[in-house]
């Protein structure tokens, strides 16, 4: 007997329900009995979902990741922006590019190719904010470290299209699949980043238009997720960054309609099985089988990749003078790293075939590593910041 694509969206979503109840009574996040839900029931464990199956369920993560973009796009309201001013800006490039910097310095220090570790440095820059936004609206997390951390998560997959872009430039040269140039070093990610912002406003501009003609929530609600829905259409179809271009609509809105609060209030009762089964669907995709063939590449890029989100995310905090828990703790939340790391692996295969493979590996090796302990990892400090309460804590396990 054969189902169709409906079938296996329910299964899943049984699925991440069940874990749902088994990660509270070991007081675990939601996202990690996501992931581990998705994990035992894909092609690689149970195989209760073929290869095929999660492959045709990629619509969903797309949509997700672009409503987890429009979520967090709500945290570059200028009000809130004003008062963490530059800093935000300053703390991002420190955390990204310490990665880049610890991971590239420590491959060559291995004699591994400048080419690989190059790439391998630039896709370590990007942050996994699905995994974190879960992580903060499941335990209603609030203070200093919270409102720091969504904008920079934000702000950290600009960087990292930045980084990739550039770094695989210098490699193709470096490898004589293509000539450095200064076009693609410079322009090609400013023309992306450019146009995946102006679509974004403009999107954000005709949204915030509509909520002066639409006022129910329902419909307020429809017009949110019509422009999600365009928003990820057109960066496809573009060769635009979704998470950027969703961003900017959600900014757009949050700055020009002083009701935005209620609109996203809506969004937020909606979209938390959109949510699961994206983390559902991320599981089934991990490989388990990479982790054996990747070896002292994947254990380096892992380790050190996590040490430069840490230091840097320090000295940032310690520079833009935060409290004492941002420079302790903000570090530890960025860990997580998945959909946009996956994606830049995934443009390897064309940009640089000859190390796609190996690189593919490790990032895959990475996402089950960094999923899986990220998002506890993230509660942890959250807990001890004072930024997760018993008393959110205990509203949450009545859910």
């Amino acid at each position: 007997m054969e189902f169709n694509s409906v079938f296996y969206l329910g299964l899943a979503m049984v699925a991440g329900l069940l874990f749902n109840r088994l990660t509270k009574l070991v007081h675990l996040p939601n996202v990690t009995g996501y992931l581990v839900a998705g994990l035992l029931i894909g092609p690689y464990v149970l195989r209760l979902i073929s290869e095929d199956t999660v492959g045709s369920l990629s619509v969903i993560s797309t949509v997700a990741l672009g409503f987890i973009a429009f979520t967090i796009g709500n945290s570059f309201k200028l009000s809130n922006l004003k008062k963490l001013g530059a800093s935000i800006l300053l703390i991002t490039f420190f955390e990204a590019f310490t990665a880049l910097a610890f991971v590239i310095v420590i491959l060559k220090l291995f004699r591994f190719p400048t080419a690989l570790a190059l790439t391998l440095g630039a896709i370590g820059c990007a942050t996994a904010p699905a995994a974190t936004l879960l992580v903060v609206r499941q335990y209603k997390a609030k203070g200093p470290v919270t409102n720091i951390l969504l904008p920079v998560v934000a702000l950290d997959d600009a960087l990292g299209l930045i980084s990739y872009s550039v770094c695989v430039s210098i490699a193709q040269s470096l490898e004589g699949a293509a000539e450095l140039s200064l076009l693609q070093m410079i322009w090609n990610p400013i023309r992306q980043i450019g146009s995946s912002l102006a679509v974004g406003a403009v999107l954000g501009l005709v949204l915030a238009l509509c909520m002066r003609f639409f006022h129910s929530r329902i419909n307020r609600m429809m017009c949110v997720i019509c422009a999600v829905f365009l928003g990820v259409s057109l960066a496809d179809a573009l060769g635009l960054s979704s998470l950027l271009l969703c961003m900017m609509e959600s900014a757009v809105l949050s700055n020009l309609f002083d009701d935005s609060d209620t609109v996203y209030e809506a969004c937020d009762r909606w979209t938390p099985p959109l949510f699961m089964l994206f983390f559902v669907i991320s599981g089934a995709e991990l490989k388990l089988s990479v982790l054996p063939t990747v070896g002292l590449l994947g254990v380096l890029y892992i380790v050190f990749r996590a040490a430069g989100k840490y230091t840097g995310a320090a000295i940032g905090s310690g520079l833009t003078h935060q409290a004492k828990n941002v420079v302790r703790y903000l570090g530890v939340t960025l860990i997580p790293q998945a959909g946009v790391a996956i994606g830049m692996s995934q443009l390897v295969v064309k940009d640089l075939p000859v190390y796609a493979d190996r690189i593919r590996a490790v990032v895959l090796s990475a996402t089950i590593v960094y999923e899986l302990i990220g998002p506890l990892l993230t509660k942890v400090v959250l807990t001890k910041a004072g930024e997760i309460t018993e008393t959110n804590k205990r509203k949450k396990s009545k859910a």
